[in-house]
């Protein structure tokens, strides 16, 4: 398990000649950076007299940024499992034309695996941003920018994932999956740049 190995050893292997750990693992590490932001600032905000009325909000908003932490520790190893079934996917047998059939329909199957991995990052990322926002506006003003980080890692997070869901999707002969997932790809940019933007606001609006 990537999760599993220290740092060091994990940035060891992410620099490897090795096809795993990869992008969309690393994009799934940095938004889940950014989930553990927001997590300290609402720790730094929960039970402090000054912050007392927005301390049940800053709770909820703690239980969701630790939920999407796990979801995106999570979805490390999944990336690298995705990838790893396209791999063999891949090496299948192709001597004879059904096999040629069989390892074309199993690269397929195995694509669309591999997209959703990525796809679910950038779902769990949004959200990290959308939480940084609401930390970053009622938290602990003295970390606003531990706040403002949490939602710049989640937003690198999304952004790295999409190019992993883009170089799938290409590859993907299904046009109609193709079409509902680029919908899908397009919604979550928009959403995030908008997010960000509150971000910004929010941030400007502390210092």
């Amino acid at each position: 398990m990537l999760v599993d190995l220290t740092l060091k050893a994990y940035l060891d292997q992410l620099a490897s000649a090795a096809p795993t750990p990869g992008g969309g693992a690393a994009a799934a590490l940095t938004g889940a950076q950014g989930a553990a932001l927001v997590s300290m600032v609402c720790n730094l905000t929960i039970g402090k007299k000054k912050y007392a009325d927005v301390e049940e909000e800053m709770k909820a908003v703690r239980e969701r940024s630790e939920a999407l932490r796990a979801r995106l520790t999570q979805l490390i190893d999944r990336d690298a499992e995705a990838f790893d079934r396209v791999s063999a996917a891949y090496g299948m047998p192709k001597g004879t034309e059904e096999e040629k059939a069989a390892r074309r329909a199993a690269i397929q199957e195995a694509l669309k695996g591999a997209e959703q991995v990525p796809l679910e990052t950038m779902e769990a990322c949004l959200e990290v941003i959308r939480l940084a926002v609401v930390a970053a506006q009622k938290g602990n003003k003295n970390v606003v920018s531990d706040a403002a980080v949490g939602g710049i890692l989640g937003h690198a997070g999304l952004l790295s994932a999409a190019d992993n869901v883009r170089i799938n999707l290409n590859l993907i002969k299904d046009e109609a999956f193709v079409q509902q997932e680029q919908a899908k790809l397009d919604a979550l940019l928009k959403a995030a740049e908008e997010a960000m933007n509150t971000l910004e606001s929010a941030l400007q609006g502390k210092l």
